[in-house]
């Protein structure tokens, strides 16, 4: 291969690599962002949704203009808009200012992925382009899975503006080599005629199908507006199926999903996306709320899941040619399957284990994400070659959505039982102290609010006992009550009644310290059993998602196998 196909190669990787970091770069900087902004995390929720849905939603429409205006032309303005929303992003001194960057970013992301795919591709022709897909495959899935990592060191050592400005940089190094490689004045371009009715049904399928995935958990699932939002994607995506069957230059041809490999690559690329994305989002999310590490800390822990599929997604790009689709496949979903199985039953508290199913579930889908943009490609050129890659980027990002609502959600509901139960349980334990009726309804309102608010006990649990101040207060009390039923207190000498003032603060200093021994010790068990209840909400998702883990194995049968493949 060339110098000059490397290079234009390199250049669509780190445009592939950017639009995919910046799909999970930011949520471990969330907390850091809220606060320099001094915004509620509801409203700067929607500068993480407004770049996935705008990524999903226009990736599909801006292939094609691609492919009619000329990819390499818009392969440039699609690096612009993502320096200028990147910019945008790292300067913003408000929520909405950040949202506005987000979403020019995302405009420009939605024009990089299709275009970076098609212009890395028609590098070389189709029987020796094998090696370029898998590059381009490898890029995707690292970036995606490196982003938690990267936001939080970038985030912990240069700020959180920097999750953003790092970006610029790299585009101007894109910039210019792309200037330099790619014919801009005569490149090819392919006569089509824009798909209106098609683009039109495609963005409103998936609008509604994005935005009712994100907001489903905060809106409800069973409110009149999310029902709403998939039926329309449902009457949609059967309008946009119609269009394209009936057009003469459909934008996505369905003709795409005759190939067995194609129609197998964006299943699994959906498949994988859920259950790779389950485990980004969700453990790190139990290491900093139940483990209480840092977000950094956090992040390096599943780093681990990132680094197999560093390791193995070139791997499996080459064991595809050797052993076939059907077989590779079968061994990702088989490490994935193990994976979620060793996360059903293992308390993930324990470090060392939980590192084996994070080592398992990244190895899993390196081997299968490598070979999955090659099968994806297929055999198709021109404009199926674009559209195709549009797709799956499109499928990808579903997946990604899937997760998110489908995990999250359920593990929202878990918390909220295993809060529940932690209450009543705390109660119970409460009750058969020998505190006192005060202390008792004291200690339970504590932990109730403790549970309540952090979906956990904290070492504050174990200080909610009687404080010195409140000691001195029941000391004075118990001695004026005393001194209140002797007669002729005005003629008691003043020693007298230091020595029944030191009588009572002992007696009362003993009972507290008899009190605050036993609600550390009950704060202890409550400690445990809470922690013991969070947990298990956290697994109890893993659990529940391993059956399907096992059905969408079933998936590797759309593939071909090894003699049909390499024949």
């Amino acid at each position: 291969m060339r110098i000059k196909q490397k290079l234009i190669i390199f250049s669509m990787m780190i445009g592939i690599f950017l639009c995919m970091l910046d799909t999970t770069v930011m949520n471990i900087a969330l907390p850091a962002i809220q606060s320099g902004l001094n915004v509620n995390l509801g409203t700067l929720s929607w500068a993480l949704n407004i770049y996935t849905i705008t990524f999903a939603v226009f990736t599909i429409p801006f292939g094609r203009i691609a492919d009619i205006i000329g990819r390499n032309k818009t392969y440039l303005v699609g690096l612009v808009l993502f320096a200028l929303g990147s910019l945008l992003s790292g300067s913003a001194n408000s929520a909405e200012f950040l949202i506005i960057g987000r979403g020019i970013q995302s405009l420009g992301a939605a024009i990089i992925f299709p275009a970076s795919m098609t212009i890395g591709i028609s590098t070389t022709d189709v029987k020796h382009r094998t090696g370029v897909l898998a590059a381009l495959g490898v890029t995707q899935g690292f970036a995606s899975a490196f982003g938690p990592t990267i936001g939080g060191i970038v985030t912990q050592y240069l700020g959180w503006r920097y999750v953003f400005l790092i970006n610029l940089p790299l585009i101007l190094i894109v910039l210019i080599l792309c200037c330099g490689l790619l014919p801009l004045k005569n490149e090819h371009r392919f006569k089509a005629r824009i798909d209106l009715w098609g683009m039109l049904f495609s963005m409103s399928t998936l609008l509604a199908l994005t935005l009712a995935l994100v907001k489903g958990n905060d809106w409800g699932w069973s409110s009149r507006l999310i029902i709403g939002l998939f039926t329309t994607a449902i009457v949609s995506l059967a309008c946009f199926i119609v269009a394209e069957h009936v057009t003469k230059d459909p934008m996505v041809p369905l003709g795409l999903f005759k190939s067995r490999q194609f129609t197998g690559a964006s299943l699994v690329t959906i498949l994988t996306e859920i259950f790779l994305v389950a485990v980004l989002v969700i453990m790190p999310s139990f290491f900093t709320n139940i483990l209480n590490k840092s977000e950094l800390t956090a992040a390096f822990m599943i780093t681990p899941t990132s680094f197999m599929i560093f390791i193995f997604s070139p791997i499996g790009g080459i064991l595809n040619d050797k052993i076939g689709p059907r077989l590779l496949v079968s061994v990702g979903f088989l490490q994935i399957i193990v994976g979620y199985m060793i996360l059903s039953i293992v308390n993930p508290a324990h470090y060392g284990q939980t590192i084996i199913s994070l080592l398992l579930i990244g190895g899993g889908f390196g081997i299968i994400a490598g070979p999955l943009v090659v099968l994806g490609a297929s055999n198709f050129t021109g404009k199926l070659l674009s559209a195709s890659q549009s797709v799956l980027g499109v499928f990808r990002q579903i997946g990604t959505l899937l997760a998110v609502a489908i995990f999250v959600s359920a593990l929202t509901a878990n918390l909220a039982t295993a809060r529940h139960q932690s209450i009543i349980q705390a109660n119970t334990r409460i009750e058969t102290t020998q505190l006192s009726a005060k202390a008792k309804t004291d200690v339970a309102i504590n932990v109730r609010k403790a549970i309540s608010d952090n979906g956990k006990t904290t070492d504050s649990t174990s200080k909610q006992g009687i404080t010195p101040a409140k000691t001195n207060q029941l000391i004075q009390a118990n001695y004026q009550k005393m001194i209140a039923k002797m007669p002729n207190t005005k003629l008691m000498p003043q020693k007298q009644k230091a020595l029944i003032h030191a009588k009572i603060s002992k007696l009362v200093k003993r009972a507290v310290a008899e009190q605050n021994t036993q609600i550390k010790a009950v704060a202890k068990v409550i400690r445990s059993d809470t922690k013991q209840h969070m947990t298990d909400a956290f697994t109890k998702g893993y659990k529940m998602a391993l059956p399907f883990t096992m059905i969408a194995a079933l998936s590797v049968f759309l593939f071909e196998r090894k003699r049909d493949y390499l024949k």
